[in-house]
Order: structure tokens, then sequence, then C-alpha cells
């Protein structure tokens, strides 16, 4: 291990410049390349979205994630929870918004979750869709 050891430190030494052009020429003396080819990166890629079929589909129901609400916009993000998930009393939302990590919408259609978002944005909060 004492030469690994070593070869890491000597590595560590290099420039970014200097490392460039160690990679090149491992790549022309084992004849391999270092660049991830873009298809396989994208079948990677497929199957964390769920979906199994050709990929090409984009996705069309999203979930409201309420990532945090800072301490000084507490209030308004509140009233926009309340705006944003009908029939919630103002204890309820005052959980969800203090719960934060929290999902407000499941399965949202994509302009109904974007126009949550920029209202709990508005107000101050960090939101994800999901």
């Amino acid at each position: 291990m004492a030469d690994l050891d070593k070869i890491v430190e000597d590595l560590s030494g290099l420039t970014v410049m200097e490392a460039a052009d160690l990679v090149k020429q491992l790549e022309e003396k084992w004849g391999v390349s270092a660049v991830t080819p873009v298809a396989a990166v994208a079948a990677e890629g497929a199957p964390a979205d769920g979906g199994g079929g050709d990929g090409g589909e984009a996705k069309t129901e999203f979930d409201v994630v309420l990532a945090a609400a800072p301490s000084d916009k507490k209030i308004p993000v509140i009233k926009a929870v309340r705006e944003v998930k009908a029939g919630l009393g103002l204890a309820d939302a005052k959980k969800l918004v203090e719960g934060a990590p929290t999902t407000l919408l499941e399965a949202t259609p994509k302009e109904e979750a974007e126009g949550a978002k920029k209202k709990l944005e508005e107000a101050g909060a960090i939101v994800e869709l999901k």
C-alpha cells in the first residue's frame, strides 16, 4: 500500500494542466476514454423517474414539498399554505410549516404545482417540486 500512497501524493501535487496531460497519455496507452458516453448516462437516469417506457415522456404530475420557511417569513408562508391547500385551518397550516420539510400537495398537475410553488416562494418559503 505504500506505493499507492506515494502515487496519491504525487498526483495531488499535479497542476490541472499536468493532470489533463496525464489523462490523455493514459487514454492513449491503455486505449480507453475517460469520457462517459451520453447514451450510458441517459440509460442510467431513466429508471430513476419511475417509468420504464421509452423515457421520452415528460413528467405531468408533481408533489409540492415545503422544504423550509425562514422564521422571519413564517406568518406569510402560513397564509400561503392555506391558499394553496384548500380547507386547511390556521393551526394545521402552522403545523405543516413548522414541520417542514413536508409534502403539501401530491400528484398535482404541472401548472397547478408551479402556481403553488410560486405563491409559496413569494411568501418566502423554500419549495421543491418532485
